[in-house]
Protein backbone atom coordinates (compact mmCIF):
# COMPACT_ATOMS: atom_id res chain seq x y z
CA UNK A 1 0.00 0.00 0.00
CA UNK A 2 1.32 3.46 -0.95
CA UNK A 3 1.05 6.32 1.53
CA UNK A 4 -0.80 9.22 -0.02
CA UNK A 5 0.41 12.53 1.38
CA UNK A 6 -2.17 15.02 2.63
CA UNK A 7 -3.56 17.28 -0.08
CA UNK A 8 -1.97 20.42 1.38
CA UNK A 9 1.48 18.88 0.91
CA UNK A 10 1.05 18.01 -2.75
CA UNK A 11 -0.26 21.35 -4.01
CA UNK A 12 1.73 23.87 -5.97
CA UNK A 13 4.88 25.46 -4.65
CA UNK A 14 4.14 27.96 -1.90
CA UNK A 15 3.93 31.66 -2.72
CA UNK A 16 6.89 33.36 -1.09
CA UNK A 17 7.07 36.97 0.09
CA UNK A 18 10.68 37.64 1.13
CA UNK A 19 9.57 40.38 3.53
CA UNK A 20 7.80 37.73 5.63
CA UNK A 21 11.01 35.81 6.38
CA UNK A 22 13.62 36.56 9.02
CA UNK A 23 17.22 35.33 8.96
CA UNK A 24 16.22 32.84 11.67
CA UNK A 25 13.35 31.47 9.54
CA UNK A 26 15.65 30.89 6.59
CA UNK A 27 18.37 29.36 8.79
CA UNK A 28 15.82 26.89 10.19
CA UNK A 29 14.71 25.92 6.67
CA UNK A 30 18.33 25.46 5.60
CA UNK A 31 19.09 23.40 8.70
CA UNK A 32 16.19 21.04 7.97
CA UNK A 33 17.34 20.72 4.36
CA UNK A 34 20.93 20.00 5.41
CA UNK A 35 19.84 17.36 7.91
CA UNK A 36 17.09 16.01 5.60
CA UNK A 37 14.83 16.17 8.65
CA UNK A 38 11.43 15.41 7.10
CA UNK A 39 8.64 12.90 7.46
CA UNK A 40 8.19 12.73 3.69
CA UNK A 41 9.62 14.09 0.44
CA UNK A 42 6.82 16.63 0.01
CA UNK A 43 7.86 18.50 3.15
CA UNK A 44 11.44 18.78 1.91
CA UNK A 45 10.30 19.95 -1.53
CA UNK A 46 8.22 22.69 0.10
CA UNK A 47 11.24 24.00 2.02
CA UNK A 48 13.44 23.70 -1.08
CA UNK A 49 10.91 25.71 -3.12
CA UNK A 50 10.78 28.40 -0.44
CA UNK A 51 14.57 28.74 -0.37
CA UNK A 52 14.76 28.69 -4.17
CA UNK A 53 12.07 31.34 -4.48
CA UNK A 54 13.87 33.57 -1.99
CA UNK A 55 17.06 33.21 -4.04
CA UNK A 56 15.33 34.00 -7.35
CA UNK A 57 13.60 37.02 -5.83
CA UNK A 58 16.99 38.40 -4.89
CA UNK A 59 16.69 37.97 -1.15
CA UNK A 60 20.04 38.21 0.60
CA UNK A 61 18.63 35.81 3.19
CA UNK A 62 19.12 32.88 0.81
CA UNK A 63 22.70 33.71 -0.18
CA UNK A 64 24.48 31.71 2.58
CA UNK A 65 22.45 28.64 1.59
CA UNK A 66 22.73 28.70 -2.22
CA UNK A 67 24.78 25.50 -2.10
CA UNK A 68 21.58 23.69 -1.08
CA UNK A 69 19.86 24.74 -4.29
CA UNK A 70 22.34 23.41 -6.86
CA UNK A 71 21.51 26.30 -9.21
CA UNK A 72 23.03 26.66 -12.65
CA UNK A 73 23.82 30.03 -14.22
CA UNK A 74 20.99 29.56 -16.74
CA UNK A 75 18.21 28.71 -14.25
CA UNK A 76 15.23 30.99 -14.63
CA UNK A 77 12.36 31.90 -12.40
Amino acid sequence: MVDTPPQDLTGEAPEVDPSKFTPTDVAEIADRLERDDYNNAFESLRDWHILRSLAFKGSDLAEPYRHLLDLEAFDEC
